[in-house]
């Protein structure tokens, strides 16, 4: 097993090849019946389509298979887990979200089920108030009485507070590292009581003698997010990390919920809102405006009175809506709540969807669900299947 972890601990840190690239080869090796193994010890790579770029990259990690062997040895002595992401303890949350996007491999160090249960993230400022700060608590507190595993990234501010909250009220967290695990030796040494316990898992997917830095700083929200199933923003400036890292989530059809603050407070939140986050009060609960007043004579009550489910990201929600019937896009974005999403920009969104079906009624487009299903192509998740 520690030859193969070598080689994905090679393959991983390949330079100047992207993540989703060195996914594609992953998914070759599985329709190919083969092993990374198989792959980086093949003349041909296994007959894979490459530039001489790539091929030249390659041979040089081969190259330098002794020293991450070496390595690969040394972090197995001190306790730490190399997952792979073929692997079944790989978190399945991850995948799902951040797909062809994913780490090829964790490093982690505590108890490694977590990666299995269900999760939320907590983030925001490092600067954060006061409410930030009780707003953080609430949602820890009720993640933690849920049995929900809290993610955060270990910075000041909410991050802290958030890991800080979980642990209070006997939950469990996820420390997200932007280093390398190996150089966290202070962390590792506050929360020793709490990684034995099994309620703290350490985990980073760089390199890990990598240092701190605002590159990796950045690099590491995007594990944040896509570790959780459900995203709670505290503050958020309108710049930096967390506005970053919402508006990437929103584009990408994740459900992030937002704290509505007060007027007096100096914060971005209402932007995100604007851009399509869900508002939620001090205790996470969903705040809905009277918008759906206005249509409740165009509707039939029994969907009119649902709210969106909290778990689905938009496009999911916009099928299961058309499940229901055909809409127009001004519909669609008054039932669903999709504030910050024109008409236009939902049009843009709904013509990329599959099995969507397009009526035109006088002068407006009506969108339904298409019944036939067209059969899926091999995907990440269908490849790395545990």
């Amino acid at each position: 097993m520690n030859q193969e972890l070598t080689y994905w601990v090679a393959l991983t840190h390949t330079p100047k090849i992207r993540t989703s690239r060195k996914n594609e080869m992953i998914v070759h090796c599985f329709n190919e019946g083969k092993t990374i193994v198989d792959f980086l010890e093949s003349d041909n790579f296994l007959g894979m389509d490459l530039k001489q770029e790539e091929i030249a990259l390659l041979s040089q990690t081969k190259s330098e298979l002794g020293n991450y062997s070496f390595m690969v040895e040394e972090l197995l002595d001190q306790g730490y887990e190399i997952i792979p992401i073929t692997s079944k303890d790989y978190s399945p949350v991850l995948k799902s979200n951040l797909k062809y996007s994913s780490p090829l491999v964790l490093y982690t160090k505590g108890n490694k089920q977590i990666l299995q249960e269900k999760s939320i993230a907590i983030v925001g400022s490092r600067n954060a108030n006061e409410n930030a700060l009780l707003f953080t608590d609430n949602i820890a507190k009720k993640a933690s009485s849920e049995y929900k595993v809290v993610v955060s990234g270990f910075a000041k501010g909410v991050d802290k507070q958030a890991l800080d909250s979980a642990l209070k009220y006997k939950g469990q967290s996820i420390i997200v590292l932007p280093q390398g695990i190996s150089t966290f030796g202070s962390g590792m040494k506050k929360y020793y009581k709490q990684i034995i316990a099994g309620d703290v898992l350490v985990l980073s997917t760089f390199h890990p003698k990598s240092p701190w830095s605002v590159e990796l700083a950045m690099a590491r929200n995007a594990i944040i997010y896509g570790l959780a199933s459900e995203i709670f923003a505290a503050q958020s400036d309108d710049k930096g990390g967390t506005w970053a890292g919402v508006c990437d989530g929103l584009k990408k059809g994740r459900t992030v919920y937002v704290r509505l603050p007060n007027d007096k407070e100096n914060c971005a939140n209402k932007s995100l809102i604007e851009k399509g986050a869900i508002a939620v009060d001090m205790e996470g609960r969903t705040l809905y405006s009277n918008v759906l007043e206005s249509i409740e004579e165009e509707m039939p009550s029994s969907i009119v009175a649902e709210a969106p489910a909290s778990y689905m990201s938009i496009d999911e929600r916009i099928q299961e809506l058309l499940t229901k019937g055909e809409y127009s896009t001004r519909q669609i974005v008054d039932l669903l709540q999709l504030k910050g999403i024109s008409s236009r920009q939902l049009t843009q969104r709904l013509s990329k969807m599959k099995d969507i079906q397009i009526n035109r009624k006088g002068r407006v487009n009506m969108y339904s669900l298409n019944a036939s299903q067209k059969p899926e192509q091999l995907s990440l998740d269908i490849a790395f299947a545990n």
